[in-house]
């Protein structure tokens, strides 16, 4: 009746769609029409999570991952310390076009998309970057790694003698079980800075010919009471003092005469005196070299994975990159394993004022804090560490749905933490999400983990310090065995693994 009464030729104000009969779709209730059912029908093997071995995927050969792996090995057995991390960094950005930032530019310079530079803090952290097409404002893509590994610290006054031998007093560094240091071969690295002023860079126990050092330790004969007490109680850090030497000085009436002949030999060497020792970093490494594990040489045994084996990959990723998107940063901290404290550390400024300067130095205007702010709130990091690869000799440390495992690739660390997260960066499902994709459409190997089963322990990482600056942060690393032993155990599809996943990010 109402269209009846409607004037003819005059349309309604809100016109509904005019749908024909015929064209309405039959839907039986609960039912989806059968074309739906055919367009989205998924396998099974698409509904399941299945993580696959880093060595069957296809987008990585071997003789790629026998490359990187032979350049990681060499570039280990080079930098035991962060110190030497860092010396040999730089040849290589400067070697790759990079510049340094405080010294190569001038004071009205500015950066463009393409320009390659980077920083180095006290001589123990290196951040490098590579100028995107977008303003820094606009956010960063950084790839975050901690260049110091657990070892045995020389103390500053270490050297005495007892029952005719010489030894040094030493100070852990690190998360280690003491045990596992005692009664093998270690070098010493460091640096000696001389009351003159003057710094020596040493390295003995490395090159063949070398003398090397250890710690000593009881035989099993007489052992019985250490035997019997707890790991915690029965090796002592005041005990861990390492050998160095037994030669007593040729005059007989000289007082010390072990411990004499030993500062003569160093004196001859570098020139120092014993109170040389008091500004001083000295470091006990193991003295081993990089070296294929296995029959079939699919791993690689060494000391400090942790986490150069994250460190290296990463730094290759920026050194690869040419102009990408974003500006990309890789930020190579010092002091992880204690902490990330200090000026050296991931809890220092040293990074907030890198990009400050490349936010003054890309922006079309006049610089002002809030350029700063903007670039960190919309700049997302990859945290490249690693984490604990699960070991079958010992069961119930992990839950084995959600572990890290040699040889799956890219171990993806949503949270971290200890028992109740405390501790923890958590990343935000986006994130999470975002990387997810970024790794499957590049055929990157990859697989969800946690360090570790619930209330076994855990640990953390830098990226709590990078995400309370405001970055969206994820933990992404190599799965390790043994680690923060001496010999950790890595497996080279998954070094390869890093280096393709940490460059497809920041490029």
């Amino acid at each position: 009746m109402a269209e009846e009464k409607r004037k003819r030729g005059r349309p309604r104000k809100n016109p509904e769609p005019v749908v024909e009969a015929a064209e309405k779709p039959v839907r039986r209730r609960g039912r989806p029409p059968k074309n739906r059912v055919q367009e989205t029908a998924i396998t099974p093997e698409k509904l399941v999570y299945k993580t696959e071995n880093a060595w069957d995927n296809k987008s990585m050969s071997e003789r790629q991952i026998e490359k990187f792996c032979k350049g990681y090995k060499a570039f280990l057995d080079k930098a035991k310390t962060e110190r030497e991390f860092v010396r040999e960094a730089e040849e290589l950005a400067i070697a790759n076009g990079f510049i340094d930032l405080d010294k190569s530019l001038s004071e009205n310079a500015s950066l463009n998309p393409g320009d390659k530079v980077y920083r180095i803090v006290k001589k123990k952290l290196i951040m490098l970057a590579v100028i995107g097409k977008k303003p820094c404002e606009e956010g960063t893509k950084m790839v975050g790694a901690h260049i110091d590994a657990p070892r045995v610290d020389i103390k500053q006054n270490p050297l005495y003698e007892s029952t005719d031998m010489v030894f040094f007093k030493t100070h852990y560094y690190g998360g280690i079980k003491k045990y596992q240091w005692l009664t093998i071969p270690l070098a010493l690295h460091g640096t000696i800075m001389k009351a003159d002023g003057s710094v020596i860079d040493i390295s003995i126990g490395e090159d063949p010919g070398d003398p090397v050092f250890t710690m000593t330790d009881l035989l099993p004969h007489l052992a019985k009471d250490q035997m019997e007490k707890k790991l915690s109680e029965a090796f002592k850090g005041e005990a861990m003092n390492v050998l160095v030497g037994s030669r007593p000085d040729p005059d007989k009436n000289a007082k010390d005469r072990f411990k004499l002949n030993i500062l003569k030999i160093l004196n001859e060497k570098y020139g120092i005196t014993e109170e040389d020792f008091i500004s001083s970093e000295l470091e006990m490494v193991p003295a081993f070299k990089a070296q294929d594990l296995g029959f079939d040489r699919s791993m690689i045994g060494a000391y400090g994975h942790d986490d150069r084996v994250c460190a290296y990959p990463a730094l290759m990723a920026i050194l690869d990159t040419k102009k990408p998107e974003y500006t990309a940063v890789c930020v190579l901290t010092d002091k992880e394993e204690i902490g990330s404290v200090g000026n050296t550390g991931a809890q220092s400024r040293a990074l907030e004022n890198f990009l400050a300067d490349l936010c003054a130095l890309t922006t079309q205007g006049d610089y002002s804090d809030r350029l700063l702010r903007s670039c960190l709130d919309r700049s997302k990091m990859l945290s490249a560490d690693v984490n604990a690869a699960l070991d079958p000799n010992f069961e119930g440390t992990h839950d084995k749905l959600n572990a890290a495992y040699l040889g799956k690739g890219l171990a993806i660390l949503k949270f971290s933490g200890s028992r109740g997260k405390s501790g923890a960066s958590d990343a935000h499902a986006e994130f999470v999400g975002e990387i997810r994709r970024l790794f499957n459409e590049n055929q990157i190997p990859w697989h969800t983990t946690e360090l570790g089963a619930v209330d076994k322990g855990g640990g953390g990482t830098i990226a709590m310090m990078i995400a309370n600056l405001g970055v969206d942060v994820l933990d992404v690393g190599v799965p390790v065995l043994s680690m923060h032993s001496p010999f950790e155990v890595v497996s080279k599809a998954d070094v390869y693994a890093a280096y393709k996943g940490y460059y497809v990010f920041i490029k």
